[in-house]
């Protein structure tokens, strides 16, 4: 392997990273853009919490599950 394709690699991952920053950040401003910033009730709140437990519940069940499939 030479010095170029060290390079090249290198660049290549600074590179992605930068772009799926800015196509991230990107996509929220648009998604904000247009939107009241309306206040949240504390049933919406807790519903959230619920969301995100329930969502890393089910990662942590993927996660389990790959592991049992090795």
């Amino acid at each position: 392997m030479n010095v170029n394709q060290i390079i090249n690699m290198v660049m290549r991952i600074f590179v992605r990273k930068g772009v799926n920053w800015g196509i991230t950040k990107g996509t929220k401003v648009v998604a904000k853009r247009g939107k009241p910033a309306a206040p949240v009730t504390p049933a919406q709140a807790s519903q959230s919490t619920l969301a995100r437990e329930t969502a890393k519940r089910a990662r942590k069940a993927a996660a389990v599950t790959r592991r049992i499939g090795r």
